[in-house]
């Protein structure tokens, strides 16, 4: 048995801490915050998109992000800086903007998503969550405004099984919210469905997770505790956290602190290819009079999506490169609300959302970065972009298994640093 310490309350420490305990080690979380899931894991999309995995880096983003930063209401925003961070993080991505990489990335990403699915259905029952997470599966429908964009992608998964695609009729027979769907610029051409896909509340998965980690005998959480570097032994081995309250031994420690891992890494010389990608959200409360989509729905071109959470509508949506800024852009939020009302305008009472922002630590290619930092001692767990809650429960499962000594559960090629 190993003393494990993993930094981090968001969705990816807390299930990296459920499947280290599961391994038979003893574990201690450590969290800046005075509660868990406050950063990216607080009121993201809530859909755990197993099959819907493609990286933002692809052959033609560049162009299409052109047209997009000339758009008032489109969903990129580019705010350039003198930071080496943010230029060398978009010189890679843009050698990662290659049909060729983009699919050989999509592919690994797949594999991950099922490993995930499974991994969460395991966890999910041994837990007992209960439906304090608002779990469903009602798949998930990526719709599609321009003709010619949706017979290229019809013609891609036809004969796939997995997705199915659907004209504009079959889409509203499937989904009878999107008859109101049309904002003036085009209608609905058609759509791609996949059945089982899901949605659920992560900032609930968490704080109902960590209830019953801190249950657990081997269990000890450190809230309200930052850490601001690492004590090494002669031969660069990770020995202990430092803390504002004293250090904490361990035998392996865990880095899954979202973006602040880029900062905590650099304290030992390792550079973590990750900048943050801030996206914004809308929670809205659903009425009696209110016709929300059951069904999850994506908007492709407008980078928007749908999902219904208990008695709320999340809506979440835009990737703004603007550096480790938090604030709540009203220009932002007021391009989210025409689009949403034009929408779905009898989704939710949009008058009553709540306004979030979060900053999602992405790589390059799209793939988190997986297993050994470099350092002795010092394991990684970062980098999974808009897809951290879909993904946490594979990559928890595949770290755990290497600080346990064993090989990883699927191939970590493309996934490591």
């Amino acid at each position: 048995m190993k003393h494990c310490v993993v930094i981090g309350g968001g969705v990816v420490g807390l299930t990296t801490a459920w499947a280290l305990l599961e391994r038979g080690h003893a574990v201690t979380l450590v969290e800046r915050e005075a509660e868990v899931a406050q950063g990216a894991s607080r009121a993201n999309g809530g859909q755990l998109s197993y099959r819907y995995v493609s990286p933002l880096a692809d052959a033609g983003v560049p162009l299409k992000a052109l047209r997009w930063l000339l758009d008032p209401d489109g969903p990129l925003r580019f705010k350039p800086d003198a930071s080496w961070a943010q230029w060398s993080w978009l010189l890679a991505f843009l050698r990662n903007c290659r049909g060729p990489v983009n699919r050989r990335t999509t592919e690994r990403l797949l594999a991950l998503g099922a490993y995930s699915q499974a991994a969460f259905a395991r966890l999910h029952a041994e837990a007992q969550l209960g439906e304090a997470i608002a779990l469903r599966t009602p798949g998930k429908l990526v719709v599609y405004r321009q003709p010619a964009e949706f017979a290229r992608v019809a013609a891609r998964v036809k004969g796939s099984g997995a997705e199915q695609a659907l004209s504009h009729d079959d889409c509203v027979a499937l989904e009878p919210a999107l008859a109101q769907y049309e904002d003036g610029e085009a209608t609905l051409a058609g759509g791609i469905f996949t059945p089982g896909e899901a949605v659920a509340d992560c900032h609930a998965f968490c704080t109902e997770l960590h209830a019953r980690l801190v249950s657990h005998a081997r269990f000890r959480g450190r809230l309200a505790t930052p850490v601001d570097g690492f004590q090494r032994d002669g031969q660069g081995r990770v020995l202990a956290v430092r803390t504002a309250a004293g250090e904490v031994a361990a035998d392996a420690v865990v880095l899954a602190a979202g973006l602040h891992s880029r900062a905590l890494a650099a304290t030992v010389g390792v550079e973590l290819p990750l900048y943050p990608l801030k996206g914004y959200s809308l929670t809205a409360p659903i009425g009696t009079r209110h016709r929300p989509p059951e069904v999850s729905v994506t908007d492709f071109e407008k980078k928007i999506l749908y999902a219904r959470i208990g008695g709320e509508l999340r809506i979440a949506a835009m990737v703004d490169l603007v550096g480790d800024d938090l604030g709540l852009d009203a220009g932002r939020l007021a391009s989210l609300q025409r689009s949403v009302r034009a929408t779905f305008p009898n989704a939710a009472d949009y008058d009553r959302a709540t306004p979030w922002a979060g900053l999602r630590p992405a790589t390059p290619s799209g793939a988190p970065i997986l297993g050994a930092s470099g350092v002795p001692g010092l394991w990684l767990n970062v980098g999974h972009g808009a897809l951290g809650f879909t993904f946490s429960f594979a990559t928890a499962n595949i770290v755990a298994e290497l600080v346990s000594g064993r090989a990883s559960p699927l191939p970590l090629e493309g996934l490591t640093l």
